[in-house]
């Protein structure tokens, strides 16, 4: 590499583009996908509408890469900073989310070729993001402000985008999987976050199915993938994570009831 060339310093975090997204001055590049003209539509139209909380789709460059702005701010990789973990952190992360749902709620979807779409009835007519992992959230001041990483997004819609953030960030698994200082508190979290999100009793209601549903469908996306040929998604499905999705698939069957009271108690 020359002196004129860009440096490309490498992000942590995800699993099926690890070590292929890179930063690049104030910009992000991404490898393209058969749905990435979706993708760029969805920033587009945040773009439009003012929402602050997502990366700017700049063009392609001449790798075919995507260009984004760079976000500045912390996403939460391991070891995750207890900062990260606190209830204030996990109550803003559910502000963000609502704010997301608004701005992308004028959204026209139709046009567009989109990833795996959630199941029914969770399809509500807006797009939703389909993977606020802890790594895809960015923090600044220790306050969740932008979501990054949209591959997954499909319409979907805002039940599904919450059962998914409280699985991951409650965390809604079994104890053995939790090795950080959210362990104990699964329940009171999940209840504290639905809180956040101001559900509904009929949105309650349909949570921890929906919950169940994405575990389920999530995980598919990373077999199948691996299966597919993404080494990411290979690697992970190989070194535990289907034992995990084996052991969250069994926690969240036998702990259901315990999940529907924590939600109206």
């Amino acid at each position: 590499m020359t002196s004129s060339e860009p440096v490309e310093v490498p992000l942590p975090g995800g699993i099926a583009n690890r070590g292929l997204v890179v930063r690049v001055g104030d910009t992000v590049r991404r490898p393209q996908r058969a749905t990435s003209p979706a993708t760029q539509a969805l920033l587009g139209h945040l773009a439009t509408v003012g929402f602050d909380g997502a990366p700017r789709f700049l063009g392609v460059d001449e790798r075919d890469r995507e260009v984004l702005t760079f976000v500045p701010g912390d996403a939460i990789t391991p070891p995750y900073p207890d900062w990260a973990l606190t209830d204030a952190a996990l109550r803003s992360v559910a502000e963000l989310l609502t704010r997301y749902h608004e701005a992308v709620a004028s959204f026209d979807f139709g046009p567009h070729e989109w990833p795996d779409r959630p199941p029914e009835p969770f399809r509500t007519g807006l797009v939703s993001h389909n993977d606020p992992n802890l790594d895809n959230v960015v923090f600044r001041g220790e306050r969740a402000v932008a979501l990054i990483d949209f591959d997954l997004a499909s319409p979907g819609g805002r039940l599904w985008d919450i059962a998914i953030a409280a699985r991951l960030w409650a965390p809604l698994r079994s104890d053995t999987d939790i090795t950080d200082r959210r362990l104990g508190s699964s329940l009171r979290r999940f209840r504290l976050f639905a809180d956040a999100c101001g559900l509904t009793s009929e949105e309650r209601d349909l949570l921890v199915e929906a919950v169940r549903q994405s575990h389920d469908w999530v995980y598919e996306i990373v077999r199948v993938g691996g299966e597919n040929g993404s080494r990411g998604y290979a690697d992970y499905w190989a070194h535990g994570g289907a034992a995990r999705a084996e052991r969250s698939e069994r926690w969240l069957t036998t702990t259901a009831p315990q999940l529907r009271r924590a939600l109206s108690d």
